[in-house]
């Protein structure tokens, strides 16, 4: 999603002036006395550091991340943590269940768990043995505590909207009663932490008690998390005993990598070719897609959200003709080359290779069928290269997040191939903010992407928070309904892809068929990864650099 609160550091201006302060500072007097590998020497006064040697001798990595990936409140799940734009495991906190790396639901703190035939009751047992680092045992209220914070929170970010209330039957035994059906709870619980009841309060976020693989040991907001291995965690212990985490933003965490002060450091694709001596690039799949929304209906309408009221519409894009010689005009493999240096792959529709991602989004480019198509629904070419249809030219703004060089990149490589189609696409970039007032009215050029089809639903669905398109229909939306109430989650999956394309009704969000969206790219996450560090296998990774590429980092080591 776009709805973030971006964290501007003005400390990280200055790589010299705040990293080494800030690394340096956190070896301590009983650090060991040699530079890291291809790093500079330690500041003046400042102990040294080694690389994968915290400052007691215990195995320590350090990683960079994104600004906007501070949680602006902390690590609180009845807020943010976890849940939100940048979805990922707590680590700090236990949850229900989690997914392995092909997002299989394996149990956490359930032992077990069920869903009643009709949907609207799920039972989950929990174990005996876990202990919050406060040394009180987690129990079956604290389960129920956490997740009625969370419906009944007004600032929680993670949807359990589904979910009437959470009540405790036993010390182990919590059961989720269902305002509706809807498997995707588990999608959502399996990043949820759990909070002690007990011990919850206002200063949550800045001092954490969990039960998860992780304590927080240190929080410089602005620079830098620290996180220690939870000596009384129930599971298998950590291979990796200490994780800092610095923020900052991209050239400086490149200047940080060949300065040799990380272990493990974002990039983009503009940045790949330059990979620092002693290390190599790490390259992990991904399910972040770009994609622009295209306004089903002539303008002139309206949405409401609350108090405020949003244009709707536009008189060029409401054309379906129009909108699926997009899908098939668009040359994404030509894209990828020239923006992403080859750093990813041709999107279809959010979540490409999900197992509820549906074969019939995937269109071959063609450009002289994408012309044919607007020939026939009467886009006749001017004098000036571009179409028109009765005294409309077949043109449109595309708005862009202006912050991001990439997004601006691939906005301007579509216009470019609109122009072989007779369409003119007018790349706007702006603030977060000004995108919005037009989110309804005007493609905009969106970063989406999750281990969860709530994504395919929302931006789907008729009434979906993300239907930007505003295309409403009743057979998609009986196929995403009937997805989200199965009680198996692989009974789902049929459903969603009819929700794409329905053969029988010729029915669907796909080019052959309303053609919604045109997805351009699924963008490939990049990191500059020390020599030495075995990274385990990763997840496919959802929108965002952030905390997904650290869900399993227990499981890192050095060679």
């Amino acid at each position: 999603m776009e709805r973030r609160t971006f964290i501007r550091l003005a400390a990280t201006a200055s790589l010299s002036a705040v990293l080494p302060a800030t690394l340096w500072g956190c070896a301590g007097n009983d650090a060991p006395s040699s530079a890291p590998a291809g790093g500079d020497a330690a500041p003046e006064g400042a102990a040294a550091a080694t690389w994968g040697v915290g400052p007691n001798g215990e195995s320590q990595v350090i990683v960079s991340m994104t600004t906007s990936s501070e949680p602006a409140a902390g690590f609180n799940p009845l807020v943010s943590w976890g849940a939100g734009e940048h979805v990922h495991e707590p680590l700090i906190q236990s949850t229900l269940i989690t997914t392995d790396t092909n997002l299989n639901f394996q149990n956490d703190l359930a032992t077990s768990y069920e869903c009643s035939d009709d949907g609207l009751l799920w039972t989950f047992r929990i174990r005996d043995d876990v202990k919050f680092t406060n040394g009180e045992p987690l129990t079956a209220r604290d389960v129920a505590f956490t997740i009625n914070g969370i419906v009944n929170g007004e600032a929680a970010e993670a949807d359990l909207s589904m979910v009437r209330e959470a009540v405790a039957v036993d010390d182990f035994t919590v059961e989720l009663r269902m305002v509706r059906p809807n498997n995707a709870l588990l999608y959502t619980l399996a990043v949820v932490g759990i909070v002690p009841e007990g011990a919850y309060g206002p200063d949550y976020g800045q001092n954490p008690i969990g039960s998860g693989r992780y304590m927080l040991e240190q929080w410089d907001p602005g620079q830098q998390v620290i996180l220690r291995a939870n000596p009384d965690y129930y599971g298998e212990k950590p291979l990796m005993e200490r994780v800092v985490v610095v923020f900052m933003e991209e050239d400086a965490s490149l200047a940080a990598a060949q300065s040799g002060t990380v272990d493990v450091a974002y990039t983009s694709a503009s940045l790949a070719a330059s990979v620092p001596a002693g290390y190599s690039l790490l390259n992990c799949g991904s399910v972040d897609s770009r994609g622009i929304s295209l306004p089903a209906n002539p303008a002139g309408g309206q949405v409401e959200d609350g108090d405020v009221v949003y244009a709707a519409g536009n008189d060029v894009t409401c054309d379906v003709a129009l909108r699926r010689a997009l899908n098939y005009g668009i040359d994404r493999a030509r894209m990828i080359e020239h923006v992403l240096n080859g750093y990813g792959h041709e999107a279809f529709s959010v979540g490409d290779g999900m197992p509820w991602s549906s074969p019939a989004m995937k269109v071959a480019t063609d450009v002289e069928a994408a012309r044919q198509l607007l020939e026939e629904a009467g886009w006749a070419l001017g004098d000036d290269g571009v179409r028109a249809k009765e005294g409309t030219r077949c043109a449109f703004d595309l708005y862009y997040a202006a912050n991001d060089s990439t997004r601006q990149a691939l906005a301007y490589d579509f216009a470019d191939q609109c122009k072989e189609l007779g369409v003119e696409v007018n790349p706007k970039g702006g603030s977060w903010d000004e995108l919005y007032q037009h989110q309804y009215s005007d493609p905009i050029l969106w970063g989406w992407g999750s281990n969860s089809p709530v994504e395919l639903f929302e931006l789907t669905y008729g009434d979906g928070w993300g239907n930007y398109a505003q295309y409403k229909n009743q057979t998609v939306d009986a196929n995403l309904e009937a997805a989200q109430a199965q009680v198996s989650i692989e009974d789902s999956y049929g459903y969603y892809q009819a929700a794409q394309w329905d053969e029988a009704t010729q029915t669907g969000v796909a080019p052959q068929g309303a053609a919604t969206w045109v997805w351009l790219a699924n963008v490939d996450h990049l990191y500059f990864e020390r020599d030495g560090l075995k990274v385990a296998e990763q997840k496919p990774h959802p929108h965002g650099h952030g905390w997904s590429l650290v869900n399993n980092i227990d499981r890192w080591s050095w060679n």
